[in-house]
């Protein structure tokens, strides 16, 4: 066989696959997934699921290599720079994780799944135009959302004057969210108590204090050591009898009060389909963040029957969700 007649075959051989798939591209890429504990197998499964729905398939047309990392800003910024050598583009899950993301790469297409205010924390210019190598879906960019938690929390334990709030210290969420429960506190005849916690480890005694503090209901500020620990946080709000608001469905299920938030497992499938228009060839500076569909009420009336308290007929009747 001539020289020719061999790179005529070799490159039949390469050609060949991609156009009886369909795909337009013709390289193999390289996904790297970085998400934490909790939920994250399963939203893997629905992020690579949606994937698969749209043609890509692993070992075929694309290659990921995923990281499971604890709720640390540490520890994700080194699963994400140990990486990037090896990855065309970047899925990341919440605001810790796009934080860290934005600090070790500026060219690497980066999706962020899951982040608060990506404006106001300074991942994007806006969400129309985000202008960088970054883009991807929000949990919520509206500085209401917190004030309508703040607000459902009072329809259920309508006298109560004095809430506590529970953050991560450090969290990129806190600024926004507080800035947020500081508008709306006011108007609603409400003082609010912040505690913060640095570890899961710190939640006992955090608990502790909120009980002392003498508050009559708990926000949750949602982020990732909070999400992460959505049951112990439930046991011990129970322990504590102490009415919570969490910002994902997830804390209900595991036994806290009431939520208000996206679905988690929507938001994965978004992710997906970004990373569909980048390997197409859309530049992540040209697509504009996304916000969840919609927002969910998930009530557990378990929890408020343990709790002594009566949920209104009205509440129950927009909730998405009852767990009884």
């Amino acid at each position: 066989m001539g020289r020719r007649e061999l790179i005529t075959l070799v490159g039949a051989a390469i050609i060949w696959p991609f156009a009886a798939q369909g795909q337009q591209s013709k390289k193999l890429w390289r996904l790297g997934y970085v998400g934490t504990g909790g939920l994250g197998d399963q939203l893997l499964e629905a992020f690579t699921g949606k994937l698969g729905a749209l043609g890509h398939v692993q070992g075929r047309d694309i290659v990921l290599s995923r990281r499971i990392v604890t709720p640390d800003a540490k520890a994700i910024e080194l699963a994400i720079t140990k990486l990037l050598p090896e990855i065309d583009i970047l899925v990341v899950w919440g605001t810790i994780g796009g934080a860290a993301a934005k600090r070790v790469t500026s060219d690497t297409p980066t999706v962020f799944l899951s982040v608060g205010a990506p404006v106001d924390i300074g991942l994007v210019q806006s969400l129309s135009h985000p202008g960088s190598n970054m883009t991807g879906v929000t949990f919520e960019a509206a500085i209401e959302t917190y004030a309508k938690r703040l607000q459902l929390l009072k329809e259920v334990v309508p006298n109560c004057e004095r809430i506590a709030v529970l953050a991560a210290q450090g969290d990129p969420n806190v600024v926004f969210a507080m800035k947020s429960l500081a508008r709306a506190a006011p108007t609603m005849n409400v003082e609010l108590t912040i505690f913060y916690v640095e570890t899961a480890d710190d939640l006992r005694t955090a608990f502790d204090q909120i009980q002392q503090a003498d508050v009559s209901g708990l926000i949750i500020i949602a982020g990732l050591l909070t999400s992460i620990n959505s049951k112990p946080i439930a046991e011990l709000s129970l322990a504590h009898r102490i009415p919570t608001c969490h910002g994902f469905r997830e804390a209900v299920v595991a036994g806290g009060l009431i939520s208000l938030g996206p679905d988690l497992f929507a938001i994965a499938k978004q992710g997906a389909l970004y990373v569909d228009k980048i390997i197409r060839g859309a530049r992540p500076a040209d697509l504009p963040v996304e916000q969840p569909d919609r927002y969910e009420i998930y009530i557990n009336l378990k929890t408020a029957k343990l709790l002594g308290l009566q949920v209104p007929a009205p509440l129950l009747a927009r909730a998405d969700n009852v767990i009884e």
